[in-house]
């Protein structure tokens, strides 16, 4: 349905459910998939019960909250330059489809929901839910012009979801598994500043700190955390099974962040989401790394996915 009708003097006003559909537009729900980082440590350590995955998603919807709430701080924050960017002029508050106060008490109601419902779960969850609300605020007034700490803090945004998802089950982590996540997801930060500067240059009108990074630097970054994420991940497969089984998920690991190196080449990365989402031979490999990897942690565990792993991930 529209989200506009007109008056009887022809003027454009918002419907009701307009504002509606403009306000849940606004909160990116596409984007919530970033959160199912918060299912990683019980999976990975097998720890699969009925409480556990009852747990865990509560976990997720918490982070889904505060994520939606932040992203419509973001779009409040960045509506000018988002109206000189090719595709983020469409966006509802950009467009002058979502009124900017509905905008800021829907985020702050979010956000303190978030954080009560996290903190009568766990008081790790919300601590770790709390850090991450924090590094959002603070990437949205000022790191997100900052070179470099622009993507270190979209990576910790990952770490803080991990971790999150960690203490909701009471699962321990491993230095190597927290490593592990903030490496490729400084990985997917870096691709994407690099389809940024490939599609619009310095980009100093719809993102700042575009006009810091050039493609030779960007090409350089990327090298450096490709080779760091894949070792990184070819340690923790090795020490996570006694017969290093888990090293088999290697190729398919490396073939997700070249075959994503290729989709940025050809101007696919800027929407991480989608592009994956469009890549059946991302899509596949993922699947098969997410069968791979449960069979050879069953395996492990005699074929009981039940609580076989506490030492955690």
């Amino acid at each position: 349905m529209a989200l506009v009708a007109r008056d009887f003097a022809g003027e454009k006003r918002l419907t009701p459910l307009g504002v509606a559909g403009a306000l849940l537009i606004s909160m990116r729900p596409q984007q919530w998939t970033k959160n199912l980082v918060v299912f990683a440590a019980p999976i990975f350590a097998l720890q699969l019960d009925a409480r556990t995955v009852v747990l865990a998603t509560l976990a997720f919807l918490t982070f889904c909250a505060m994520s939606a709430a932040t992203y419509l701080v973001n779009d409040v924050l960045d509506a000018s330059r988002d109206r000189r960017h090719p595709v983020k002029r469409h966006r509802p508050i950009a467009a002058g489809l979502l009124p900017v106060p509905l905008a800021i008490a829907a985020a702050c109601l979010l956000a303190i929901a978030a954080l009560i419902a996290s903190l009568a779960l766990d008081q790790g969850l919300a601590i770790a839910l709390g850090i991450y609300g924090l590094l959002q605020i603070a990437y949205n007034l000022r790191l997100n012009r900052e070179p470099m700490l622009d993507v270190l803090c979209v990576s910790a945004g990952f770490v803080t979801r991990g971790l999150g998802g960690a203490a909701a089950v009471s699962v321990p982590v491993s230095t190597w598994f927290l490593l592990c996540i903030a490496l490729l997801a400084l990985f997917i930060a870096i691709e994407k500043r690099r389809a940024e500067v490939q599609r619009v240059g310095d980009g100093a009108a719809t993102r700042p700190v575009l006009k810091f990074y050039t493609i030779s630097l960007l090409n350089r970054m990327e090298g450096v955390v490709t080779a760091s994420g894949l070792m990184a991940y070819s340690l923790w497969a090795a020490q996570r099974t006694e017969k290093h089984w888990m090293l088999a998920t290697v190729p398919i690991v490396a073939f997700v962040m070249f075959r994503y190196q290729m989709l940025t080449e050809q101007g696919g990365g800027e929407d991480p989401e989608n592009a994956l989402l469009k890549s059946p031979a991302i899509v596949v490999a993922v699947v098969l790394w997410i069968v791979t990897c449960l069979a050879i942690l069953l395996l492990q565990g005699h074929g009981t996915p039940w609580n076989v792993c506490g030492e955690g991930c």
